[in-house]
């Protein structure tokens, strides 16, 4: 697991980030848009463009997010 988008993003609807990622590793869910750890390459450029900041490195995850980490393994997860 690289980067998580945590639930800051719930009602964000520019989603700048599918924009910015060159190997289309972001994903809608039901509820919010998700990143696809096998397919991320860490270049960072969605957290950088976030525009309500609710990317974070999984390292820098604030504990109050912890539950995006889990949406993110979850909805990958075979």
């Amino acid at each position: 697991m690289t980067f998580v988008i945590t639930e800051l993003c719930r009602d964000e609807k520019a989603a700048v980030c599918l924009d910015v990622c060159p190997v289309n590793c972001i994903v809608l869910t039901d509820t919010q848009y998700v990143i696809n750890p096998d397919i991320c390459i860490d270049c960072g450029a969605c957290e950088l463009v976030c525009p309500v900041e609710a990317i974070y490195f999984e390292d820098d995850l604030p504990t109050e997010y912890n539950s995006a980490t889990l949406l993110a393994l979850n909805h990958f997860r075979n």
